[in-house]
């Protein structure tokens, strides 16, 4: 970091000294001992600004306490069949990590149909998922290699993306608004894999409306995207569908043990062992889903969103269609 970025850090680590007691506990949560690496991702997702970043971050910790977001991994969704139906529509695992030790989560975009529960499970979930990495994971990470490890990277997967993918918009967007408000930065880099005409024509109209510094993060990579990848990590912490050509569904062409989107993988049966543990510790748990508010996005998000809704649109028109069918 150069002297204005020391300094914008210092500034606003001044003003959140400032901040009422319980938004301070809160950020504790969040920075988890690394306060200084916390304010330089909210400042560079607001470009430096330094007002920005301090009400982003403020209103952050306040959504945070009214959704009581700090005991969200005291609140595991039973029964454990449900949890079962919710990672086998919304695919998401922890593969691996990279050479340089930062965890990879592997995304079936294409073949998420979040159609087994409630929108408010899928959104308890996932952030459930993004505090085990930042509370649990990145922490033992932090410790093991002696150095802060903030951020991961993320594969994404694009088999099987449809038109109907339209319908799930909305749940889409609502993840996507918790995540740019309220985990900021905490992304390297996005690769995206086994892509299909649909994917690469919304992102031809989308990547121009993004910020420079976004459109560095994403990398598409050509087929499964396993030669490229294996530069950064080892076969072992491919993804299950990047780990040969042609091997189809990201759903089922490995077996659970691998399948890093199974309850059965480790990752995920540490996450739910963790939260049924940290239950175990209250003498009150409260049961049923976490119904969370999710933030107004950005303008500039919603316009991407409406784009993406376009061109969906566009293209089912082109092919006479918009009732799902493959493009």
């Amino acid at each position: 970091m150069g002297a204005a970025s020391d300094d914008a850090v210092k500034q606003l680590g001044v003003l959140m000294e400032q901040v009422e007691a319980p938004l301070r506990r809160s950020f504790q949560n969040v920075h988890q001992g690394y306060p200084k690496e916390t304010l330089l991702r909210f400042l560079k997702a607001r470009e430096w600004n330094l007002s920005k970043a301090h009400k982003m971050l403020v209103d952050s910790l306040n959504w945070r306490i009214q959704n009581e977001i700090d005991t969200v991994l005291e609140r595991p969704i039973d029964p454990v069949d449900l949890y079962r139906s919710i990672r086998d529509s919304q695919l998401v695992g922890l593969s691996g990590y990279t050479k340089e030790g930062l965890p990879v989560f592997a995304l079936g975009v294409g073949q998420s149909t979040y159609d087994k529960a409630s929108v408010h499970y899928y959104v308890q979930s996932h952030i459930q998922i993004n505090e085990y990495r930042d509370r649990v994971i990145l922490p033992m990470l932090t410790k093991k290699l002696g150095r802060p490890v903030t951020t991961c990277i993320k594969v994404l997967d694009m088999t099987g993306l449809r038109l109907s993918a339209l319908s799930q918009m909305k749940i889409l967007t609502s993840i996507s608004t918790v995540d740019d408000l309220n985990y900021p930065e905490k992304t390297e880099t996005y690769y995206v894999v086994n892509v299909p005409y649909i994917f690469s024509a919304c992102w031809k109209v989308v990547k121009p409306l993004l910020q420079e510094r976004t459109k560095k993060k994403v990398q598409v990579l050509h087929g499964c995207g396993r030669d490229e990848l294996l530069k950064i990590m080892d076969y072992s912490s491919l993804p299950h569908f990047c780990r040969r050509e042609g091997s189809g569904s990201s759903k089922h062409s490995s077996t659970d043990a691998d399948d890093c989107y199974s309850l059965d993988h480790p990752f995920h049966k540490e996450l739910y062992g963790h939260i049924k543990e940290q239950a175990s510790h209250k003498e009150l748990i409260k049961m049923g889903s976490l119904h969370v508010s999710i933030p107004e996005p950005d303008p500039d998000d919603a316009k991407i969103v409406e784009v993406i809704q376009a061109e969906f649109q566009k293209i089912g028109e082109q092919n006479g269609s918009t009732n799902g069918h493959k493009v």
